[in-house]
């Protein structure tokens, strides 16, 4: 992947919000996967309509990072984007377990870290509309987080799984990364996701 442009600048806020864009998107399809791929595995139907939830709102999402990139004379599709995402889903298709523990527990749970950082930058070069975007999708992550840890405990339980030991155990051996601090602790315990998940040595 190219470098973005210099931070603050017009073309360096518009590679970041089409890389939001591109996250967004394959967020649909992640939302969407789930709910297809184990659709047999025995789930309560309130599983698939969380998921659902999460797909409409990232579509939310996607529309207005696509909208404000075109009031910015771009549009999704104009730069690159990365494959992680897809990958972390084809890492973890065999699992319901393990898709939870990466996707919204590691991946979505990393926005909240980093989001708040990238509001406060686009502020300060005086990009509020942005900004404002950004707040929204902050607030929904923070439910698609819960979303993630409510299910994670339920197929613990369902296992007699020890949750904190069993997702430590699924990141290392399926995330293709290391966890490292900041964390945005607050957020992630309005998720509902204690620090005793996240912080311990890999």
């Amino acid at each position: 992947m190219p470098k973005r442009g210099k931070a603050g600048s017009q073309s360096g806020r518009i590679a970041l919000l089409h890389a939001l864009a591109h996250i967004e998107l394959n967020a649909i399809d992640l939302a969407c996967d789930i709910i297809v791929r184990f659709s047999q595995d025995g789930l309560p139907e309130a599983f698939f309509h969380d998921w659902a939830k999460v797909a409409s709102e990232e579509g939310l999402h996607f529309a207005m990072l696509a909208e404000r990139l075109r009031e910015m004379n771009s549009a999704y599709g104009e730069l690159p984007g990365h494959d992680g995402l897809w990958e972390a889903a084809q890492e973890t298709a065999h699992d319901i377990l393990a898709r939870l523990a990466i996707v919204p527990l590691v991946l979505e749970a990393r926005g909240l870290d980093v989001t708040p950082t990238m509001m406060k930058n686009l502020k300060k070069s005086g990009d509020h509309r942005s900004a404002n975007v950004l707040q929204r999708i902050y607030n929904d992550e923070i439910g698609h987080v819960a979303i993630g840890q409510k299910w994670f405990h339920y197929i613990c339980l369902q296992r007699e799984l020890e949750p904190e030991n069993t997702w430590q155990t699924l990141v290392k051996k399926h995330f293709k990364g290391v966890l490292k601090p900041p964390f945005n602790d607050e957020a992630r315990e309005k998720a509902g996701f204690s620090p005793q998940f996240y912080r311990f040595s890999s």
